[in-house]
């Protein structure tokens, strides 16, 4: 009786957690994920999610801020690429009548600057146009975009487009002369040139916002200044005068319409710098 009585109670489980041999009842438990695994399901997800959201984020501020924005037909852009062109061409046209008319050297130096900056300048800006998809030809006024300068409200003289271009009688006065005549009624007429060409960048630094056209409007303004200085000194060599008071000009521009801190540098090539004669010997 005993015997058996032994016998089952070792083959029952103690309610002490042993088994029937004496050792621990342990309790499975699920396993818990790699921390690797971990990563793959939640954090790696999770990270695209923000990063795509950031990204998209970035381009729309990018946009917003320095996203290409076409000049319109009627910007300052625009206007001042049209106008400057014309004002331009007459540049070109007295510095070529003056180049045949006479063998000064410095005079034709300065005026064979003058045709190889201001056609390389033209071509800039019916690139700028071109690149806009906008014609060339103006529907409206000239100088429409500098409204709110004086330049642009200037009475002008017969056959006069904008201000500080040569009649045709003037033209014509240039065309029947030679020699000192010449040099002296060039240097005259491309001074009162110049002065209207630095307004109207001037106007352009202040009212256009395409970072060529700021930049090309600052060189004109920096190229165009020295030549004012060059050619004053070129006619008291002749024992002449510019028409305008080059001295007062100089210290209003300066002053009060004067841009003298250069842009970003731009791929396009540098005009003349203003070194107090153009860049020119002298």
């Amino acid at each position: 009786m005993n015997e058996q009585l032994g016998s089952g109670h070792v083959g029952s489980a103690d309610v002490s957690g042993e088994d029937v041999r004496g050792e621990d009842v342990v309790e499975e438990r699920p396993a818990r994920p790699a921390a690797g695994e971990r990563w793959r399901n939640f954090g790696a997800p999770a990270l695209a999610v923000v990063t795509i959201a950031a990204l998209c984020l970035g381009v729309l501020v990018g946009w917003l801020s320095f996203g290409d924005r076409t000049p319109s037909d009627t910007s300052a852009d625009a206007g001042f690429a049209r106008d400057m062109s014309e004002h331009h061409a007459q540049a070109v046209q007295m510095s070529i009548l003056v180049m045949q008319r006479t063998d000064d050297e410095q005079v034709s130096r300065l005026a064979t600057d003058i045709v190889n900056n201001q056609e390389f300048e033209r071509g800039m800006m019916a690139t700028w146009l071109e690149d806009w998809n906008l014609p060339r030809a103006r529907e409206g006024e000239r100088m429409l975009w500098m409204e709110g300068h004086d330049h642009a409200s200037m009475d002008l003289p017969l056959g006069v487009t904008m201000p500080g271009m040569a009649s045709p009688t003037e033209i014509q006065e240039l065309t029947d002369a030679s020699g000192r005549e010449a040099e002296v009624l060039f240097l005259q007429l491309m001074t009162t040139h110049h002065l209207a060409g630095v307004e109207m960048a001037d106007a352009a630094l202040e009212s256009a916002t395409d970072p060529r056209v700021l930049a090309a409007a600052q060189r004109m303004v920096n190229a165009q200044t020295g030549e004012v200085n060059l050619m004053r000194d070129l006619l008291r060599d002749r024992d002449a005068e510019p028409r305008e008071d080059i001295d007062a000009w100089l210290a209003g521009h300066s002053q009060h319409g004067g841009h003298t801190d250069s842009p970003a540098t731009t791929d396009e090539p540098a005009d003349t710098e203003d070194d107090g004669h153009g860049g020119h010997d002298h």
